[in-house]
């Protein structure tokens, strides 16, 4: 059931964008970056179905996604082309971008999920009381 979900979630927005990235493939450097986009769609939206599984805590859930990401995510972002990767520092530059980027989205996520009661784990793992 959670496979089916995962290629629910993920495929719908890459579909959406494959399409956009055939439209665009007159221009190389649109359908491309289109198509890199709609792989990291399909992972991060595959990737959701992590925190439907309630009896995993939500420290693991998010190391789990974390994990998930970091295979598949950092991966297409070095061979995008959207950043210059020259030597390994460049490569760790990425890996600050993608952890920095994360972070934020993650800690975002978190307020909503709690304002809105979407997780009910995420209040077992972030103080509400600062």
């Amino acid at each position: 059931m959670l496979i089916r979900k995962a290629l629910l979630r993920g495929g719908r927005p890459f579909i959406i964008m494959g399409a956009i990235a055939l439209y665009y493939q007159g221009s190389y450097e649109d359908a491309k970056g289109t198509f890199m986009s709609s792989l990291i769609a399909f992972s991060v939206g595959a990737a959701t179905v992590i925190y439907n599984i309630d009896h995993w805590s939500f420290p693991k859930q998010s190391g789990i996604h974390f994990l998930i990401m970091l295979v598949t995510v950092y991966p297409i972002l070095l061979f995008s082309g959207w950043f210059e990767i020259s030597t390994v520092f460049d490569a760790f530059k990425v890996f600050f971008y993608f952890v920095s980027v994360g972070i934020v989205i993650w800690l975002v996520m978190i307020a909503l999920a709690k304002k809105f009661s979407w997780c009910t784990n995420a209040g077992n793992f972030v103080r509400s009381d600062y």
